[in-house]
């Protein structure tokens, strides 16, 4: 059984699957990479809460930058966010955001409980 959450014409927020959440991009409002960051991380912190996930469970995340010159502050970030002997397999690149003021895109595949 597939289960969609927040389903909009475009996409969904969250899709459930065999014991996978898979979690749409997130961003973040702010000037900075860090602030940006912490902003799409409590965004997702929040969507894994409703798909019945955790940082603890995340499988997979894929990060998309629009400079790789604020990989570093990026990772400051995230270092602190990801729970210890946690951390998903991880890829991180950089891509052409949707707006221009975006520095930052994550998205996230995380185990849930059934």
């Amino acid at each position: 059984m597939i289960e969609r959450i927040e389903t909009g014409a475009r996409s969904s927020k969250i899709v459930k699957h065999r014991g996978v959440a898979y979690i749409t991009g997130q961003v973040g409002e702010g000037a900075t990479i860090e602030d940006q960051t912490i902003e799409c991380l409590r965004r997702l912190d929040a969507l894994l809460i409703k798909a019945g996930s955790s940082r603890e469970q995340m499988l997979r995340a894929t990060i998309w930058l629009a400079d790789m010159s604020d990989f570093n502050g990026l990772n400051e970030v995230w270092n602190a966010w990801v729970p210890e002997g946690h951390a998903p397999a991880r890829a991180c690149g950089e891509a052409k955001l949707a707006r221009a003021e975006l520095k930052v895109e994550i998205i996230v595949d995380a185990a849930y409980d059934d």
